[in-house]
């Protein structure tokens, strides 16, 4: 596996800023074959621009992208959906991230993927969400996205895996996005909303014990650890322990 450093947050809206600094807390001591996209400050366009040129040079590896914002998951799945027909997207995110903006950003990366048919809405699970407006879930019903809350997975986890793997086999190749929000701030303070309620650590790594074991499963990204949020190092030892879960 290919590990790939992305330090970018200009897609956080100025609401995670220190999340690029995370890849190289998070990768520290790790052992592996580690290179790093290199990423265009002040302009977003030309960053995105240059993510997606070198991810398409690394579509025949299975690859881990440590981030930075999740706007960065756009120009990497245009990438591996371009090399991937009939591809799959997982996400564990506690938002949609489906606002109606006209701007790329880590709240409306996945509404655009969808617009731009990059992928099939039937092929995407998202996991974990619990703040969700009222815009956004009349666009994941609109398209019929399956979306399992957190409050759906309360005393419900290995019976929600069970189906979720079941849809995934369907899928082509896999991609999976990991939105470290997706774990209740208790576990994970570090990163920039916190939204109570949310998946517990343990939760969150039988779902990747299990989800990795998917053959179709290639491509991986992990986001919006923020360093300069996290107390202790909280967030940045579980995106490790993250990293080493999908490493083994």
């Amino acid at each position: 596996m290919k590990f790939v450093k992305v330090r970018t947050s200009q897609g956080c809206l100025g609401k995670n800023i220190g999340c690029e600094e995370a890849p190289d807390k998070i990768l520290n001591g790790v052992k592996g074959d580690i290179i790093e996209i290199k990423t265009v400050k002040d302009n977003i366009d030309d960053c995105n621009k240059n993510i997606y040129l070198t991810a398409r040079n690394l579509t025949q590896y299975n690859a881990l992208f440590v981030g930075g914002d999740h706007s960065m998951t756009y120009p990497l799945f245009k990438a591996f959906s371009e090399a991937n027909e009939k591809c799959g997207l997982i996400i564990f995110d506690a938002h949609p991230d489906c606002y109606d903006d006209f701007n790329l950003s880590h709240e409306n990366f996945l509404r655009l993927l969808v617009n731009d048919k990059l992928v099939k809405p039937t092929n995407i699970i998202i996991i974990g969400a619990r703040a969700i407006t009222k815009e956004e879930h009349d666009f994941l019903k609109k398209y019929n996205i399956k979306y399992f809350t957190a409050y759906s997975l309360y005393n419900n986890v290995v019976e929600t895996c069970d189906i979720i793997m079941g849809i995934a086999r369907s899928f082509g190749k896999l991609y999976l996005s990991i939105d470290i929000d997706v774990v209740d701030p208790a576990f994970a303070p570090g990163t920039g909303y916190l939204e109570p309620l949310g998946m517990h650590s343990r939760e969150l790594i039988y779902f990747l014990e299990r989800i990795k074991r998917l053959k179709e499963l290639q491509w991986m990204d992990l986001v919006e650890v923020n360093p300069k949020k996290d107390k202790e190092e909280i967030t940045v030892k579980l995106a490790r322990e993250i990293v080493e879960v999908l490493n083994r």
